[in-house]
């Protein structure tokens, strides 16, 4: 991890130090007093709760200093105390200043869905070429994307951050933090509606990525996203387009499913072109690839580079993963989050493989807006055409699922519907029989995790 003296930190953050030895060094920051380490150094965030209030709790789990935008009294000399004017804008001066200093390239992943997976495969491919520092889990916000860039180490030369938003300007001040060389739009989906009036506002939120971007940066853009096409038009920068589409440098054509092993397609990078296979179910998994394929090619690399590489990719915790059971039942878990087009994604590569009985259970997609009920509905209709002869709701507005589904041509008595992840996983285990093929999708705050939980307590992995 990087390592940083205390008062070289307050010159960073152009704070104050009030006590402490300036000559300590830090190795791991953090602003949430509930994992505080021995030796690390808290950030006093104001949010829902004001950090200051957990400085004291810090200092007792034995963190060596705190930045503070308040009084806070630690009666303890070596412990260091940092003020600054606003502990957020501290915590992102402090990284801007240390990605700067480090003088590594950054590459930037925005999208509505599939940023994740993105970047994970994006480290991937470029870890043979170099020594990648990525951003963990799901930091991405204005604050993991700070905690993310100080997990520097010397010997990182290249960045992988994704980088999220749920409102107007975000990204903007995550490039102030960490300006890509190279910026990704996945996509533009019908995400965060609730703080957007049109898909093309979300349009304009992404590409301040690129307004962002270095001066000679390149762009890695979805060439078959209209909107994504749209929001680019006018930018002046390097693009390089992926796709299915012929015209993109980056591109998959004749994708095949192979069952449980896969989905295969040629890829072609530029000039180049080979077959390929991944252990990936969803088409959204190809474009994923895709995008990383686009920064590999932007950063130099052939496809010899890449193949290797292709060999480690792995389907992730939550995200699209396979889990095969007792009674040849299969599982695909992909429990961690949810929103329309991402469902349909799923729902079409479950549907494509083989089973006895397809089941579906479905939680709430939230932060939809006005058109939630619709998008809902629609996605019960698409469970029912595509062949899945159970669905199962959770919440709400999953609820409308089950409407949708029923409207579509299921069956009632293949319909069950629950108000919680609690109540479904005590139920679930009866509903479900020797052969079936189980998809669990719904977004994160549902929390049906607990109902994969269940079900491979009930019915045991081989």
């Amino acid at each position: 991890m990087v390592e940083l003296r205390l008062d070289e930190i307050a010159r960073r953050m152009k704070g104050t130090l009030l006590q402490g030895d300036p000559g300590r060094t830090f190795q791991a920051f953090n602003f949430d007093s509930r994992q505080t380490t021995a030796g690390e150094l808290f950030f006093a965030v104001v949010a829902e709760r004001d950090g200051h209030d957990f400085v004291p709790k810090a200092w007792h789990k034995g963190a060596g200093g705190a930045v503070i935008s308040r009084e806070v009294t630690i009666p303890d000399p070596s412990f260091g105390l940092v003020r600054v004017p606003d502990t957020v804008a501290g915590l992102q001066a402090l990284a801007a200043e240390t990605l700067r200093h480090q003088g590594l390239k950054v590459v930037g992943i925005t999208g509505s869905a599939g940023k994740t997976t993105t970047k994970e495969f994006t480290a991937a491919l470029l870890g043979g070429r170099f020594q990648v520092l990525k951003s963990s889990g799901n930091y991405n916000n204005h604050l993991g994307l700070a905690l993310a860039v100080l997990g520097l180490e010397e010997k990182h030369d290249l960045a992988v951050l994704e980088m999220a938003m749920r409102g107007p300007g975000e990204i903007r001040r995550l490039t102030r933090v960490a300006p890509p060389d190279i910026a990704v739009i996945t996509n533009i989906n019908p995400v965060h509606l609730a703080f957007f009036r049109s898909l093309e506002e979300i349009g304009a939120a992404k590409r301040e990525i690129l307004e962002g971007t270095k001066v000679d940066g390149k762009a890695v853009l979805n060439y078959d996203d209209p909107l994504v096409r749209q929001a680019v038009a006018d930018w002046t920068g390097e693009k390089i387009f992926f796709g299915l589409s012929p015209g993109c440098p980056v591109r998959a054509e004749r994708l095949r499913p192979r069952g449980y092993n896969g989905l295969e397609f040629t890829l072609h990078l530029d000039r180049e072109k080979e077959r390929v296979r991944i252990p990936f179910f969803y088409d959204s998994f190809v474009f994923n690839l895709l995008a990383a394929c686009g920064v590999a090619f932007g950063l130099g690399l052939t496809m010899a580079d890449i193949l290797p590489r292709l060999a480690l990719l792995r389907p992730f915790s939550q995200r699209g993963s396979l889990v095969h059971l007792y009674q040849n039942i299969a599982l695909l878990d992909d429990s961690y989050n949810s929103n329309p087009r991402a469902l349909e994604s799923a729902l079409k590569g479950a549907s494509r493989l083989p089973a006895k009985r397809k089941v579906a259970i479905l939680g709430d997609m939230m932060e939809l807006g006005p058109r939630e009920a619709e998008y809902h509905q629609e996605a019960g209709r698409k469970a029912a055409r595509l062949g899945f002869r159970m669905v199962i709701t959770v919440g709400p507005l999953a609820g409308l699922m089950a409407e949708g589904s029923i409207a579509a041509g299921l069956k009632r008595k293949g319909v069950h519907s629950f108000d919680t992840a609690e109540e479904a996983a005590e139920a679930v285990g009866s509903l479900l029989r020797r052969g079936d093929l189980i998809l669990v999708k719904g977004s994160h705050g549902v929390h049906l995790e607990k109902i994969v939980a269940k079900i491979k307590d009930v019915i045991k992995e081989i």
